[in-house]
């Protein structure tokens, strides 16, 4: 017979201890061993927490030795190119990579073997023929503009677009895992094994011999990339043997792209508004600022995962409670999801604001003029935070397209401040931009959540709105 921690307590604690205790306990039980959807989701958050905590430090550190190995120059270059990859990489599974949490769980539902086998096949096969499209039209592009494109970054974009594939279908792959509750199987490849294998294949290069560049890390970063998604690949389809039924592959695309596409614009525009900054910066500041930016920007992802891992963990719960018209217990994962972002990710940026200035010398010489970036940026993140998950929730409940309508507008908001911004006031000028359209993004999201759903997604609003 299994013990659980109430019935260990009980045995061990006297009964006036374990009384008071009980309560601490059943809710601990219900993380670990609870069969409800908010145990369920508590359960994916905390593992994703711990797998985004492990993978923001292996990033982060990294960063630190790929900046002090390449010097501020290259290492600016580099992330020039690789936010591209990122950026680009979004675009190019035209939505799929999320979609999938909606189709998934739509076609189980509905014991649509077909559909669901159409999907997960069809899901990967269209983001890599996109995302090989793009990739050379990308190619072509640099061949024919490379007038126009400084030097120092033509042969890395290259590099960047051969990654562009892969990278793709691992994105792809995360969701579907994801959809499956396979945590592991979606988080790893992504956020450990990719940055850890460009960093041994990174020093590896450098060790025997080959010069400490832009172009190295690009290498680099192609062996990591095709040969971490091509484990995943194997491992993924092995796993889905077991949760599918034989059934001959049914190809909805018109059906699944009209899901897909406002999905891309969500996801696309989300982004974009995270990375523009840093590739806007290229265009008016050499890379040593951009080097210098990117790190303050790499340093407050540490207090941003939260809000990532709380939104993978619940994105497709939303959609199951959703569907099944459950508005008691999705306002209640609404209103957990947003006390779930929040606080911890205003006790990790508390903890930055102190420790930034140790954590930006670390990658050498000047990032610690980073600071003040990271100051500013971190407002923004409380303000995204101040309302959890609502554009995953958005989403889920089709509201697809006016979230990617918000999402479009802070985009323009975003550029157009940069714009003005940067010129005036260099890297800082970025920063305030940046922070501005997550404000803007946070509120507008609110509102649209509260008109057109009836479910108050700001943390202290319904805080007090459940005492009520």
């Amino acid at each position: 017979m299994r013990l659980t921690p109430m019935a260990w307590a009980e045995r061990l604690l006297p009964s006036p201890l374990y009384g008071r205790a009980r309560p601490h306990l059943a809710r601990l039980e219900a993380l670990f061993t609870g069969e409800e959807d908010r145990d369920g989701a508590r359960r994916m958050a905390l593992i994703v927490f711990a797998i985004r905590v492990f993978g923001a430090f292996l990033a982060y550190v990294s960063q630190v030795i790929l900046a002090r190995l390449m010097g501020g120059h290259e290492y600016g270059i580099f992330v020039v190119v690789w936010t591209l990859v990122v950026v680009f990489g979004i675009f190019a599974p035209f939505g799929f990579s999320s979609s999938v949490l909606r189709l998934i769980p739509e076609c189980r539902a509905r014991a649509d073997h077909a559909g669901l086998n159409g999907v997960l096949l069809g899901s990967r096969l269209f983001g890599l023929a996109s995302a090989t499209a793009i990739a050379l039209v990308g190619c072509v592009g640099i061949t024919v503009f490379s007038g126009l494109i400084t030097s120092y970054y033509v042969l890395p974009l290259y590099l960047g677009a051969v990654c562009l594939p892969l990278f793709t279908l691992g994105s792809i792959q995360d969701g579907i895992a994801r959809a499956h509750d396979w945590t592991f199987d979606a988080m790893l490849p992504t956020f450990v094994w990719r940055p850890l294998a460009i960093l041994v294949a990174m020093v590896l290069a450098v060790v025997l011999g080959a010069p400490a560049t832009a172009t190295t890390a690009g290498i680099a970063a192609i062996a990591a990339t095709w040969g971490v998604a091509a484990v995943q690949t194997l491992r993924l389809r092995r796993r889905l043997k077991g949760v599918t039924e034989k059934a001959p592959p049914a190809f909805d695309f018109r059906g699944w792209l009209a899901i897909s596409v406002p999905i891309l614009l969500v996801e696309g525009f989300f982004q974009l508004i995270t990375s523009a900054d840093v590739i806007m910066v290229s265009f008016f500041r050499p890379p040593d600022e951009v080097a210098v930016y990117f790190a303050a920007a790499r340093t407050l992802a540490l207090a941003h995962f939260v809000y990532f891992a709380v939104r993978s963990a619940t994105a497709h719960r939303y959609s199951r409670l959703y569907q099944a018209g459950d508005r008691d217990g999705l306002a209640a994962l609404v209103a957990d999801t947003a006390r779930w972002t929040f606080w911890p990710t205003l006790a990790i940026a508390l903890l930055l604001a102190l420790a930034g200035p140790l954590l930006l010398s670390l990658f050498g010489p000047g990032f610690m003029a980073g600071y003040p970036i990271l100051l500013v940026l971190l407002a923004g993140v409380l303000a995204r935070a101040s309302v959890g998950p609502v554009d995953a929730l958005l989403t889920m409940a089709g509201e697809q397209n006016r979230c990617a309508a918000i999402y479009a507008l802070t985009f323009a908001l975003n550029v157009g401040l940069n714009l003005a911004l940067i010129p005036l006031f260099g890297i800082m000028g970025a920063g305030l931009a940046t922070a501005s359209a997550m404000v803007f993004e946070a509120a507008a999201l609110y509102h649209q959540a509260q008109a057109r759903l009836d479910l108050h997604t700001f943390v202290w609003r319904r805080q007090a709105h459940e005492r009520a």
